[in-house]
């Protein structure tokens, strides 16, 4: 049975309400625990009734990937007849062994909070990304009717509306367990205003900034790669043999998984900063740019920033007339202008491409073109061992 987003996200939402209110009556059981030597709650009534809400709490908490939320939290006769037992024996490993039983349930209900945070991550992932596209498509579409504007007048209402409603979708979506990226308050207040100044900071500063926040905190580092080996020494002690996989397996990336590899290979190197995100809606293959800037040290000078655009093109060959396309489109993103455009590509570049390029940046025109071939990225990522797990490019 397939559910309907809106579903999906009402059941989440439920969870987490039933989730917090066992953590909220655990915080309020675990203080009438016995305290060190003792083998008596601290208030009987109060400890049983809380314990008993607790069980029927835990009646509407679903399992995850197989995993079941247990009841462990022990009765008030097992607590004296396991405790006297113990503190008869008084043998430190007993002891400790008795304490962990006690808060056994605390340690449960974090375990099962962090699985619910990681499909919660997963459940946004899904849809997060075509809700950005829809809005980076309504910004486009606005900006030709911001055109039209006084400086001082109130965008149109209804596309506005349009607008606010994706960004909320998004908000929904992401919940409590995904940290809301940089400037995420200036665009809602913004948005609130609704004026033509309004919109042209939304698309300046705060849809770039949070568009990669997004992408960061939606594929951070929180959920780990299954390993297959339980212990390294072993792996390496058997010697293996046999060739080695050289050419990475570019057609398992979709294209926005070749945007985020770029994206991470610019946001992990030192001397970039500022990646963003950027859109042309109205290109062939709705790809996303990337821009940064790179800083250059100048020991006596002072530091320099060079801002780049990284055009992502996940296509078997570049040819002259793309690149003639991507020069162009370097006059959309002019405040502040383009110093160089790298061309990024998971194929190679044509002779009539290269050619093209060559002549440009023999010219006096202030953009330079740098093209990055799938050789080039091969290079890059065998310094970078854990992008290429990450992104599953060797078979």
């Amino acid at each position: 049975m397939i559910a309907s987003r809106n579903d999906a996200l009402k059941t989440l939402e439920a969870v987490e309400a039933n989730l917090s209110r066992l953590e909220a009556l655990w915080s309020e059981i675990e203080p009438l625990l016995p305290e060190p030597r003792k083998v008596a709650t601290a208030d009987p009534e109060k400890y049983i009734e809380q314990a008993r809400i607790f069980r029927q709490f835990l009646g509407q908490i679903p399992a995850i990937d197989g995993y079941e939320l247990q009841y462990a939290i022990m009765e008030p006769d097992e607590i004296a007849t396991t405790g006297f037992d113990v503190f008869e024996l008084d043998e430190f490993p007993a002891t400790v062994s008795f304490v962990e039983q006690l808060h056994k349930q605390g340690d449960l209900l974090r375990e099962y909070r962090f699985k619910l945070e990681s499909k919660r991550r997963t459940f946004a992932r899904q849809s997060v990304r075509e809700l950005c596209e829809s809005i980076d498509s309504q910004l486009q579409d606005l900006k030709k009717s911001a055109r039209r504007l006084a400086p001082h007048s109130e965008m149109p209402k209804v596309k506005w509306e349009k607008l606010k409603a994706g960004f909320r979708e998004i908000d929904a979506l992401l919940g409590k367990s995904i940290k809301r990226p940089e400037r995420w308050s200036d665009m809602a207040r913004h948005l609130h205003f609704g004026m033509k100044g309004d919109f042209n900071d939304i698309v300046k500063l705060d849809w770039p900034s949070i568009t990669g926040g997004l992408e960061r905190n939606l594929y951070g580092d929180q959920d780990p790669l299954p390993v297959s080996v339980s212990d390294i020494g072993e792996l390496v002690g058997s010697k293996p043999s046999g060739p080695v996989a050289i050419e990475l397996q570019w057609k398992a990336l979709s294209p926005g998984d070749f945007e985020r590899l770029i994206f991470n290979i610019i946001s992990k190197t030192g001397g970039y900063e500022q990646p963003q995100w950027l859109t042309h809606t109205n290109a062939p293959d709705r790809g996303r740019d990337l821009s940064a800037y790179r800083v250059d040290k100048d020991p006596l000078s002072g530091p320099r920033r060079t801002r780049i655009i990284f055009a992502c093109k996940h296509v078997s060959s570049v040819n002259g007339t793309e690149v003639g396309k991507l020069r162009n489109q370097m006059e959309f993103w002019d405040q502040p202008p383009v110093d160089d455009l790298v061309i990024v590509t998971t194929g190679r570049f044509t002779n009539d491409a290269v050619q093209m390029i060559e002549k440009h940046n023999q010219s006096n025109h202030r953009l330079r073109i740098q093209m990055w071939p799938n050789s080039h990225l091969e290079g890059l990522l065998a310094e970078r061992p854990e992008l290429i797990a990450q992104f599953r490019l060797r078979t």
